[in-house]
């Protein structure tokens, strides 16, 4: 079936319809949209940037979780971030992804994806270079079929008379005006949000699709796992923090700082960031290693080579940026295997959607966020497809879902500059979100009600601010989310550490749901029945 064009009524500006709308054209979206296609639905991708060129992956390399099918092989991965995660992984789920993910890298080989090959001639299919990846990404959404919009940042899901998912609707960037799309199932692959910390290729990630998603009355899950951050040159953006393991981290005066090179690092550095700069000098790295890591990484070493800088020996200052739920694990709860939420017609994959399943409450860094991806992105395409095609009859009349800073009541505009900071302010400090007590967790959650509730009495944003606004309010929803379930587990599970309850406590041995606008609810969800490593997966991971 083909995507079909139409004018906007009202406007004389076109619209589509299509059977499946993909949200998002990063890794997740682009497999979404060339699974609906080879499902047989007729497939559009709105893409906030230039699909193949925007998104996190894009602008670097990642690890896979690409794990040969050896029963053995494949316990220890499953077994490896199970215990971090405080058991909140799913055997079944992580079995899936692992099945899924291996197909998936060995079809991008087909497809023509240079993977290298080592000494032995034997092809390395566990790590992908964001560049070359996607630019093969879309090339093969272009073949699948399927309709890029790019530049076209959504504004609103589309809602039909009885409620249901039908569309979205945004602004076209390029060309100007707006955009509309009418579809019987949507897929969100909208990433995370990083809250617009200038983290490499995370300012296109600001929560839109969450906030688009519970606007229609889609739950979340595992949004108190949401406090990662990386390690990141004070004048730079990348956040690749492999090569820190070779580092030196020293004061001002070039005193090493006792642990900050330990496992538990991250913390020490960001308690010295408190009170003064931190250096590093990544002197702990041979030369060998040194060239293997510019032949690995090579726009690690870009924000140095520009600024004179030696990483190897020279010392140069270091900060922490957020990372939020691009790095941590929470976002939009599934409901089925086939990535579908708790809104009919609505799918989640990548980043939009909870990772818990396959990390649990720890982040799984670039190699299981890579697997994700592909496999969520696989099931949620397909299963949009599926949905999109046994639905029958004529598509009725929409609306937008879309209330903050779109539809709001008062008389003056939303000012997006000030909203934007306003949540940064709560979000961004280590002592707000890092060192997270209940204390502080309940003053910040009370100021960022506060702003909600400010936005939703301001008028809507005008033409000018309005994507600048939404993704004001996308962070601000984001942020409510996030505080709202840490104040709810009052305990130290995975990465959501609580100074004032530092032990895991087996009675919230559970996930934590949340959703809610205007008043913003968190309630506990079972563990599903399989969370649990069977006894044969721990003997043969051991």
């Amino acid at each position: 079936m083909a995507v079909t064009r139409r004018r906007i009524e009202g406007s004389t500006e076109s619209g589509y319809d299509a059977d499946v709308l993909v949200i998002g054209g990063g890794p997740a979206g682009t497999w979404a949209a060339i699974s609906a296609a080879q499902a047989g639905a007729s497939v559009v991708l709105a893409d906030k940037g230039y699909c193949g060129a925007s998104g996190a992956t894009a602008a670097a390399g990642t690890a896979v979780w690409y794990v040969e099918p050896d029963p053995a092989r494949r316990a220890a991965a499953m077994a490896s971030r199970y215990e971090m995660g405080g058991r909140l992984a799913s055997a079944a789920w992580m079995r899936r992804v692992l099945d899924r993910t291996w197909d998936g890298i060995n079809t991008l080989a087909e497809w023509g994806y240079p993977f290298p090959d080592d000494e032995g001639g034997v092809s390395r299919r566990n790590s992908l270079q964001g560049p070359e990846y996607m630019r093969l990404m879309r090339k093969q959404v272009k073949q699948a079929g399927a309709r890029i919009l790019d530049h076209s940042p959504a504004l609103e899901l589309l809602r039909d008379a009885a409620g249901a998912v039908a569309g979205a609707a945004g602004i076209d960037r390029q060309r100007g005006g707006r955009w509309e799309v009418r579809a019987r199932a949507v897929v969100i692959a909208t990433g995370g949000c990083a809250f617009l910390s200038r983290a490499l290729g995370c300012n296109v990630l600001t929560g839109d699709g969450l906030l688009m998603a519970a606007e229609l009355g889609a739950e979340l899950s595992g949004m108190e796992f949401s406090n990662a951050y990386a390690i990141a040159p004070e004048f730079g953006s990348v956040t690749k923090t492999l090569f820190y393991n070779w580092a030196t981290f020293t004061d001002a005066d070039g005193v090493p700082i006792p642990g900050a090179a330990s496992k538990g690092g991250r913390s020490v550095i960001a308690r010295e960031l408190l009170r003064q700069k931190v250096y590093a000098r990544l002197d702990r790295a041979d030369a060998a290693t040194a060239a293997a890591m510019r032949a690995a990484q090579p726009n690690f070493f870009l924000p140095f080579d520009r600024s004179g800088i030696d990483p190897f020996a020279d010392r140069f200052a270091v900060t922490l940026r957020l990372e939020g739920t691009v790095r941590g694990t929470g976002g939009l709860r599934l409901t089925g295997p086939d990535c579908s939420t708790s809104v009919a017609g609505l799918y989640a994959a990548g980043d939009a959607a909870t990772r818990e399943p396959i990390c649990g409450g720890f982040t799984g860094g670039g190699s299981h966020n890579a697997a994700w991806a592909i496999s969520s992105g696989s099931f949620a395409g397909t299963g949009a497809a599926d949905y999109a095609l046994q639905q029958s009859g004529e598509r009725g009349a929409t609306q937008g879902a879309g209330v903050a800073a779109l539809r709001g009541r008062g008389a003056h505009p939303v000012d997006a500059t000030a909203l934007v900071r306003g949540v940064q302010a709560e979000v961004m400090p280590f002592e707000h979100n890092y060192f997270r007590t209940g204390e502080v967790l309940e003053a910040s959650a009370a100021r960022l009600d506060a702003q909600w509730h400010a936005l939703r009495a301001s008028g809507p944003a005008d033409a000018g601010s309005v994507l600048a606004a939404r993704e004001g309010a996308a962070m601000l929803a984001t942020a409510r989310w996030m505080y709202r379930s840490a104040l709810a587990r009052r305990e130290s599970r995975g990465m959501h550490k609580r100074y004032d309850f530092l032990e895991q406590d087996a009675a919230q041995y559970h996930h934590l749901s949340s959703g809610g606008l205007d008043e913003v609810w968190v309630r506990p969800q079972a563990c599903a029945p399989d969370a649990a490593l069977a006894p044969q997966d721990r003997r043969l991971a051991a």
